[in-house]
């Protein structure tokens, strides 16, 4: 069996399903719109830039600075290490969130 080509992408999913258990998790790598940037001059690594969207009932009647805190802490290795995650987007909402923005994108369309 090879070794995975996306071993920081494979990290960030399992941490974030074991700790959240998310309805929806979306994981887009943006490394690559970033590597002509300054500071990721001479990183070898092709994974640093992400886009993370997640769905968990873990974030119920917490505030968003409060979601984000809790996945980073749950990234802090990656994001501590030379040439790890250098930049994390995140977009956290409940289920019911979830839900309402399906509703208006579906009244939006109609």
């Amino acid at each position: 069996m090879s070794a995975s080509t996306t071993p920081v992408e494979d990290t960030i999913r399992e941490k974030i399903t074991s700790a959240l258990s998310p309805s929806t998790l979306l994981i887009r790598n943006d490394s690559h719109l970033h590597a002509h940037h300054a500071p990721m001059q001479g990183v070898a690594s092709k994974e640093t830039h992400f886009h993370v969207t997640i769905t968990s009932a873990a974030f119920k009647s917490k505030p968003q600075p409060a979601r984000h805190r809790m996945v980073y802490a749950l990234l802090k290795e990656e994001m501590s290490r030379e040439g790890g995650i250098h930049a994390l987007q995140l977009r956290t909402r409940t289920p019911e969130e979830e839900q309402r923005d399906k509703e208006r994108e579906a009244q939006a369309q109609a």
